[in-house]
């Protein structure tokens, strides 16, 4: 039996705000934006390449801005903190992890180079580099 994580839900107080910011700044794509009555909504939004999508929407269970840590994997860092910033997403520089778990500054070594964003609310996201595996010709 195969259990899949295909949704996330994302708190929000704007749901056209976030919706903008996650397709047009951070380029997510748009699945679904349904109103299911007067007073819920949902969008449910995807990273290009994903299997797990996330959801913005109304009613809110959880105070919008405290999802911390969601984690989006990239092959090249460097593009894809540059093309954030070209949209006018505030990303942090490039750090990694010292052995005593503190940041530092500056790419680490394999799976250890990440920078850190967050949408309108406060909600944080990390993008890690993971760059391809190696094969034994290489």
């Amino acid at each position: 039996m195969d259990w899949k994580l295909e949704v996330v839900p994302v708190p929000v107080t704007d749901i056209d705000r976030a919706k903008r910011f996650y397709t047009e700044q951070v380029g997510f794509n748009a699945d679904h934006d349904t109103q299911v009555n007067a007073t819920t909504r949902f969008v449910q939004l995807t990273p290009p390449g994903s299997g797990c999508s996330i959801v913005i929407g109304a009613p809110v269970s959880t105070a919008p801005g405290t999802l911390q840590g969601l984690q989006l994997v990239i092959s090249d860092l460097a593009a894809a903190r540059a093309q954030l910033l070209s949209h006018g997403v505030e990303v942090s520089d490039i750090k990694h992890y010292e052995k005593d778990g503190s940041l530092a500054d500056g790419p680490g070594g394999r799976w250890n180079s990440f920078a850190f964003f967050a949408d309108p609310d406060g909600n944080g996201w990390v993008l890690q580099e993971s760059p391809p595996i190696a094969s034994k010709e290489d």
